[in-house]
């Protein structure tokens, strides 16, 4: 029952920080969704605190998303290095909210400096975690109907990553598109991975009763007739 709650407390948590950041985009329209990073939004100015809440929400949907994969597999086959990678990258996303960038364009000064560090530290983790996880997971039949996605997702986002670190964040490149686009394959790999625990742990207990029916039945043996 926890474990399931935790996988859908971060398909929830998934959710939300979409819709977030969607608004985000109508809400601070100076921001180009193609030129500009995600990180800008939570750049000094109306609704920055928005952003702000959004990175504690990656940081927390990511965190429930690990824990999740961890309880729900044995422990022999918990992915430990890539567990460990995407738990840097939740803490790191997390952090976030406290050192906000400077806008692409705009001298960075202060806290902002720290940002782009926290964040290179971030999609490092993820990338990494992502993959190692994945492979980890192949080797457990129960991930079977799902590995296949997990594997297109996690090979996905490194190639908007290497478009992005060619590009990087200028005022006039796709950076801020190919971040996006980053993101939302990381993400979408953790909805994935979340929701599929969801519903196998919402299967297993009905299997294991049934398992147990059978091995009751099995064992009483047949009935005796007294007479």
């Amino acid at each position: 029952m926890r474990v399931r709650r935790l996988a859908w407390g971060a398909v929830a948590g998934a959710v939300v920080y979409v819709a977030i950041d969607v608004a985000l985009v109508f809400l601070r329209p100076g921001f180009s969704v193609l030129h500009n990073a995600e990180s800008d939004y939570g750049s000094k100015g109306p609704y920055d605190w928005l952003m702000d809440l959004n990175f504690l929400l990656r940081a927390a949907l990511s965190l429930a998303a690990v824990l999740a994969l961890a309880r729900f597999q044995r422990p022999a086959n918990v992915p430990r290095a890539g567990l460990a990678l995407l738990v840097t990258w939740g803490v790191a996303s997390g952090l976030l909210a406290f050192f906000p960038d400077d806008p692409v364009g705009t001298p960075t000064h202060g806290l902002a400096r720290v940002h782009p560090a926290l964040a290179g530290a971030a999609f490092v983790a993820v990338v990494v975690g992502t993959r190692l996880t994945t492979r980890a997971l192949r080797r457990d039949p129960r991930w079977r109907p799902v590995i296949a996605l997990l594997m297109v997702l996690s090979w996905g986002a490194i190639v908007p990553v290497l478009l992005l670190g060619r590009a990087h964040l200028r005022p006039h490149s796709l950076g801020g598109l190919y971040e996006k686009v980053f993101l939302g394959l990381e993400l979408a790999w953790l909805l994935a991975a979340a929701a599929w625990i969801a519903r196998a742990g919402d299967a297993e207990p009905v299997a294991a009763r049934q398992s147990f029916g059978r091995r009751s039945r099995s064992s009483s043996g047949p009935i005796s007739n007294p007479n």
